[in-house]
C-alpha cells in the first residue's frame, strides 16, 4: 500500500500553466499504476490521466489529450501532471491514487487516495 500527497495547485488565468506533484510514501509505488483524477464542485471525481508501474504506456481523458503530461520517478517516488493551456473548465480540486489493475481509468480500480490540491484557472 501506498499513501500519497499531492501539490502543485493554485490559481492560474486561462492558458497558463501548473505542474502537479504526488509525493508517495511506501517501497513499493513502482509497482502500481498510477493515476491523477478530479472532482468539480458538485461533479463526481473523473478521470484525468494514468501512467502503468514502469511509465511506458500512458493515457488521458479526451479533453485534457495534447494538454496534459502525466509522468513519474520511480527513483523519488514521485508522480507528476504537467498542465499545460489550461481552460476555466480545468477547474477542479486534483488527486492522485494508486491501481493494482495494470491499465484503468475507473475511479473503482485505484485507492490510497491523497488529500487533493486545488487548482482554479480563471477567464
Amino acid at each position: 500500500q501506498v499513501r500519497v500527497v499531492e501539490s502543485g495547485g493554485g490559481l492560474v488565468q486561462a492558458g497558463g500553466s501548473l505542474r502537479l506533484s504526488c509525493a508517495a510514501s511506501g517501497r513499493t509505488f513502482s509497482s502500481y499504476t498510477m493515476g491523477w483524477f478530479r472532482q468539480a464542485p458538485g461533479e463526481e471525481r473523473n478521470f484525468v490521466a494514468a501512467i502503468t508501474w514502469s511509465g511506458g504506456s500512458t493515457y488521458y481523458t479526451p479533453s485534457v489529450k495534447g494538454r496534459f503530461t502525466i509522468s513519474r520517478d520511480n527513483a523519488k517516488n514521485t508522480l507528476y501532471l504537467q498542465m499545460n493551456s489550461l481552460k476555466p473548465e480545468d477547474t477542479a480540486v486534483y488527486y492522485c491514487a494508486a491501481s493494482s489493475t495494470y491499465s484503468s481509468s475507473s475511479v473503482r480500480d485505484f485507492g490510497s487516495w491523497g488529500q487533493g490540491t486545488q487548482v482554479t484557472v480563471s477567464s
